[in-house]
């Protein structure tokens, strides 16, 4: 008798639970993370970690630090469903990776993708991404019907994407919390795809993928709707919150946060022209959003 494969997603947060779900729908599935959750098979890190399939979800910021204590290599079969960029090193996740697990294993998800949503069984689509498509073939089945997944190798231009969007929610969110109109919402925007497109370009992503569920689909949903938690740190920034109670009200972790910074030291060291992710940073830091309307519009 063939032995089933066994699942597990690593991180409970809104993500991680949402992907927990969907793939119950067709499998037993297992999930953990730091501290104990009631949620269905919730199991311990070390169970979870011998399963032959993972999904780990854990914080972008908090992923090196987890690999170092946690992390052992056991043949598993790896998605990523983290989205950003190390904010200390400027290292994208897949660099993070590599020291850990070989690319036939790992993928990273992609994609327009509310957990909200996803919880309530409503449809979507995800790319999953990675240099091996056998690993898609051995993944894609696991997710359930409301779900459909595509493939790609674009591997870094996923990241881009998925780290850039959330920067951009920000100054979204920014923008709607200055009532400056549909109008700016949208030329933010689409120049914001522009940018992040321009950035993925110099460490060699496709620009297919900008067009895509990857870029574009992602972009637009994250920058469009205070579902998104970057969004809601946009429009906190308006109301004169400091950041550190916009984060504490949020009760979640932006990612877009940290990940302006990463881009910011990634475009000075290369060079790339990035003004819309500069100035969430400096808002971040405390820059009046009107400052930066202004800077932006005579730039």
């Amino acid at each position: 008798m063939t032995r089933k494969p066994t699942i597990a997603v690593i991180g409970a947060g809104k993500w991680g639970q949402a992907l927990h779900f969907a793939l119950s729908q067709k499998q037993e599935t297992f999930i953990t993370s730091r501290t104990a959750r009631d949620i269905k098979n919730f199991t311990d890190l070390n169970t979870a970690l011998n399963c032959d399939y993972l999904i780990i979800a854990i914080p972008a910021q908090q992923l090196k630090s987890w690999l170092q204590e946690n992390f052992v290599f056991k043949n598993q079969k790896i998605l990523v469903a983290s989205k950003g960029i190390e904010a200390n090193t400027g290292e994208f996740l897949n660099e993070i990776y590599a020291d850990y697990v070989p690319p036939s294993n790992i993928g990273f998800i992609s994609g327009p993708s509310f957990a909200a949503e996803v919880i309530q069984g409503l449809p979507c689509a995800l790319v999953l991404n990675s240099t091996s498509k056998k690993l898609y073939d051995e993944f894609s089945p696991f997710f359930p019907t409301f779900i459909k997944t595509y493939y790609s190798s674009d591997v870094i231009g996923a990241e881009v994407a998925g780290a850039y969007k959330n920067v951009l929610a920000i100054a979204s969110g920014i923008c709607e919390g200055l009532y400056l109109g549909k109008n700016a919402q949208a030329s933010l925007i689409s120049r914001g795809l522009v940018e992040m497109h321009r950035f993925g370009k110099n460490f060699g992503a496709k620009e297919a993928t900008f067009l895509g569920l990857s870029g574009a689909g992602d972009l637009f949903l994250t920058a469009s709707s205070p579902m998104s938690r970057n969004y809601r740190v946009g429009l906190g920034l308006t109301k004169n919150k400091k950041l550190d109670e916009i984060l504490e009200e949020l009760g979640e972790v932006a990612e877009g946060v940290k990940t302006s910074e990463a881009i910011s030291k990634l475009s000075k060291e290369h060079d790339i022209y990035t003004p819309i992710a500069n100035e969430v940073k400096l808002i971040l830091e405390g820059k009046s959003p009107q400052d930066s309307l202004k800077d932006l519009l005579n730039s």
